[in-house]
């Protein structure tokens, strides 16, 4: 069976007769018989039958229209993607992240992506990153930034680094916790300002607490918003627990103060996926290499972690 075959096959399918379909092709009426014979002849059924105004599609011409359209589709969707390689990248590409990735990356990505392909339109979607998957495998996003992703055969994934969380508080620490480091079982003590669940940083705080012992984070606030928790934490209502790249210039401005979690340190890792299923553009490609490059610019600059005896100057006074 070749493409052309095919091609010939949609023509008569879409004329309804074949004097139209040859009219259309520029081909000799008795050339489109004789490949439609062979087509018929490799399946082994009548794909038309003829009516009084032309022909019409069998049941097996009806299977065969919907593979025909799909294999050629597909295959004029290859030339297009190969041919892009070598050009700068154009058309439209999305990126799901969930929001305290959004606070970090999305405005340094969309300033930086936009000067460098100015003819991509960029779209950015915020979510948890449960939802951020769905939106990937569904199609919505071309690539993902999130948190743990599982491990599927419809996913290809990058670890971009291990995120340490923090226990973020107000200067004034009014639960008088005091130092740089706090056991992770504390957290069952100290007021905390939470999302509900089912929110990945919530399940991620729970587990850990209950295999340390079946004990639960002392949760005061439920909020699933993480600018309105960090102004909580801000006004001394609570303590929570975020990436330190969320609050680093809220650290560097001294209106908040952050402890390392230890025994065990809560990290998570943080991950640049696309769909194995869809073809990978030169303008998602080109998106997923500048995310890729930024994560590690953040890393060297230590806006990611914080930087080693970069602690609180009011201590040392």
């Amino acid at each position: 069976m070749e493409l052309r075959q095919l091609e010939y096959f949609l023509a008569i399918t879409d004329s309804a007769a074949f004097s139209r379909a040859a009219l259309k092709l520029a081909v000799g009426q008795p050339v489109l018989s004789r490949q439609i014979k062979a087509l018929e002849d490799e399946f082994g059924a009548k794909l038309y039958h003829r009516t009084g105004r032309g022909v019409a599609l069998t049941e097996a011409g009806k299977m065969v229209e919907t593979y025909a359209r799909t294999i050629l589709e597909t295959t004029a969707q290859a030339h297009k993607d190969i041919a892009s390689l070598g050009l700068s990248p154009t058309g439209s590409v999305r990126i799901g992240m969930p929001p305290s990735v959004v606070a970090i990356l999305a405005a340094p990505i969309v300033q930086r992506f936009s000067q460098a392909y100015p003819k991509v339109l960029m779209g950015v979607m915020e979510g948890f990153s449960a939802h951020v998957l769905d939106w990937l495998l569904a199609g919505q996003i071309d690539v993902a930034v999130l948190y743990d992703t599982p491990q599927s055969k419809s996913l290809m994934a990058d670890e971009l680094w291990t995120d340490e969380l923090f226990l973020l508080g107000p200067m004034e620490d009014p639960h008088g916790i005091g130092g740089d480091t706090v056991a992770t079982s504390a957290l069952s003590e100290i007021p905390l300002i939470l999302p509900s669940r089912p929110h990945g940083l919530r399940l991620l705080v729970d587990g850990y607490l209950a295999r340390l012992g079946g004990s639960a984070p002392n949760v005061v606030i439920e909020v699933d918003a993480m600018h309105s928790t960090l102004q909580m934490v801000e006004a001394g209502i609570g303590y929570t627990v975020l990436s330190y790249p969320c609050v680093h210039d809220l650290v560097e401005a001294k209106r908040l103060r952050y402890w390392h979690l230890t025994e065990p340190t809560i990290a998570r890792k943080l991950v640049l996926a696309s769909s194995t299923v869809r073809p990978i553009t030169g303008a998602s490609r080109a998106l997923a290499g500048m995310v890729r490059a930024h994560a590690q610019t953040m890393v060297k600059t230590g806006r990611w972690t914080p930087r080693p005896h970069a602690r609180r100057a009011e201590e040392r006074i």
